[in-house]
């Protein structure tokens, strides 16, 4: 059923967006009070229908994002390649093609799903990305098949850094999504964000220093309905010196200034501060 309604066309299914969104907003109210209470948060100085149009701008590109992760069961290659433009991959390919491996680190701004399926398809080198496994077995088959259709290489993010060190030989590209909350370690990194004290995870900054891989920020912004552009930037080129929790430092600065260019494409559906610093300390 999923690969037979992912066969329909792009048009068809940003219609069945645009119905989502009107349930979704006006019926469900789907996480309205999550959405709204980090809102205003972080937006404290704007007003009630600045943040309300923030927050159905929000639900209208998340439906989208819903109905593209769905169109990717069978979208042909060529097309994604249209549709996820990357500007500068020379950023990551400089370094492949000397021979050293990448850390990538990417955010939950626009489409997280498409982005891998663009940096496989383009990228020429084995692309190894951590996720979280899924408990539902059948979804957990249903989204490793999606993710691995254009030769991503799916690994638990608990499993990445013994899978990279067993095949240390692979040149390559590894990817984390690193804006969510830590909330399964105890080892975090503090610092403001979005005006909010914040923890983030220290893996991806872990395992860089430990394996001296480059850290490159990867940021994805929504050209238009069903486009997108995709910018890489150098955060560490694992040589330079810096203190403990830099590198993560580095990267919060970075997808702070791109959730605030483009505010309506973040996930603001999921619980970001759940952590209070008081409460678990700067660890």
């Amino acid at each position: 059923m999923v690969k037979l309604l992912s066969r329909l066309p792009m048009r068809v299914l940003f219609a069945l967006s645009t119905g989502l969104y009107f349930i979704a907003c006006y019926l469900v109210r789907h996480r309205r009070r999550v959405i709204d209470e980090q809102l205003a948060r972080v937006f404290p100085d704007a007003d009630e229908r600045e943040r309300r149009r923030i927050h159905r701008r929000f639900l209208r590109n998340f439906c989208d994002v819903a109905v593209e992760i769905l169109k990717s069961a069978t979208i042909p290659a060529d097309e994604m390649r249209r549709r996820v433009r990357i500007r500068n991959l020379s950023v990551a390919r400089d370094y492949l093609d000397a021979g050293r491996s990448v850390m990538l680190v990417t955010s939950h701004l626009c489409n997280w799903e498409w982005l891998l399926h663009g940096f496989a398809l383009e990228l020429g080198f084995p692309l190894d990305a951590a996720y979280k496994p899924l408990h539902d077995a059948w979804a957990e088959r249903l989204m490793l098949e999606i993710r691995s259709r254009f030769g991503a290489r799916l690994v638990p993010a608990k499993q990445l850094l013994l899978d990279y060190l067993q095949r240390r030989d692979v040149v390559r590209a590894l990817a984390m999504n690193a804006d969510q909350a830590p909330v399964s370690t105890d080892r975090r990194h503090w610092t403001r964000f979005l005006g909010q004290e914040t923890a983030f995870y220290l893996g991806a900054e872990q395992i860089a220093r430990g394996t001296r891989l480059p850290v490159i920020y990867v940021v994805m912004r929504r050209v238009r309905r069903g486009y997108y552009e995709v910018e890489l930037q150098t955060l560490w080129d694992g040589r330079e010196t810096l203190e403990p929790g830099g590198i993560t430092e580095r990267y919060a600065r970075a997808c702070e200034r791109d959730v605030l260019a483009s505010p309506a494409d973040w996930l603001w559906s999921y619980r970001r501060w759940r952590l209070q610093k008081t409460i678990y300390g700067a660890g």
